[in-house]
């Protein structure tokens, strides 16, 4: 059986892959912001641990990490879901805001990730999973800073594997689609729409996902199991696209961005030193 180090347990797909690791006989650590959110979470089963973190603060980070390992005997999956969602323009999004959704999307990540190498280089075993989105590869208008915080957790996790794979350590970036949780109606965050140019692009953003909340194409209980299976097969992952939708949008991406590649290609290539 393994041991699970999971960000985020409270609602939507941390307590999805949460459940799905406890319906395998795994034992999960799960973090919260409050000690009612933590027992909720211990009321999954004797194998549910609810510790209280926030993951913007680095030491707290560093200590819960430390009593995880310590409770559980050694982590073998840590999962970065905690994250927060935000939509707005550009040029609306005050830099507070933006810095505010860094400090969770990707700092928090990366004090986890940071906490945990230590005892997973110890053992030259274990698996770090990024829990990213589309957004994060294929931009949408509207959603720029919060996909700028997936880009870099994808960057951060891609480089990361090309560190640790000679220690025995394992990296998967995972990017889902819509998904039916409430992320869309209770953990949207966004900029105050106040610039009218905005109203046929950036604004659609927010209009968009919170009028098909309910109507995502993805269940969170099968985006989770998928998880399960990849992390846990002889060569999983290093970027699991999970959704129909989430595939549409990366080949839509990663097709424009080819054209693009192939039209400047003559431009691209005429700067060489003589």
């Amino acid at each position: 059986m393994s041991n699970w180090f999971i960000t985020g347990v409270s609602t939507g797909l941390g307590r999805a892959i949460a459940r799905a690791a406890l319906a395998a006989g795994d034992t999960v650590v799960g973090t919260v912001r409050s000690a009612d959110a933590a027992a909720s979470f211990e009321a999954l089963g004797e194998r549910a641990i609810g510790m209280v973190l926030d993951v913007t603060d680095a030491e707290a980070v560093t200590a819960v990490v430390d009593a995880a390992e310590a409770r559980t005997g050694g982590l073998d999956f840590i999962v970065n879901n905690a994250g927060l969602g935000y939509t707005g323009a550009i040029e609306e999004t005050p830099i507070a805001d933006a810095k505010a959704l860094f400090d969770v999307n990707v700092w928090g990540a990366l004090a986890v990730i940071q906490a945990a190498l230590p005892h997973l280089r110890s053992r030259k075993a274990g698996h770090i999973v990024n829990v990213g989105s589309i957004s994060g590869m294929a931009c949408w208008n509207g959603t720029g800073i919060y996909g700028a915080t997936k880009f870099a957790l994808d960057c951060i996790g891609r480089t990361l594997a090309q560190e640790v794979n000679p220690l025995g350590i394992k990296v998967t970036n995972v990017a889902p689609g819509g998904m039916r949780t409430e992320f869309a109606a209770s953990h949207l965050l966004g900029a105050e729409p106040s610039i009218a140019d905005y109203a046929g692009t950036a604004h659609v953003a927010r209009e968009v996902l919170t009028g098909h909340h309910g109507e995502e194409p993805s269940d969170p209980d099968l985006i989770a199991a998928a998880i399960l299976t990849a992390v846990t097969s002889s060569e999983p992952p290093l970027v699991l696209l999970l959704g129909t939708d989430a595939l549409g949008y990366a080949t839509r991406e990663f097709a424009m961005l080819g054209e693009q590649f192939e039209t400047w290609k003559h431009l691209t290539t005429s700067v060489g030193a003589a």
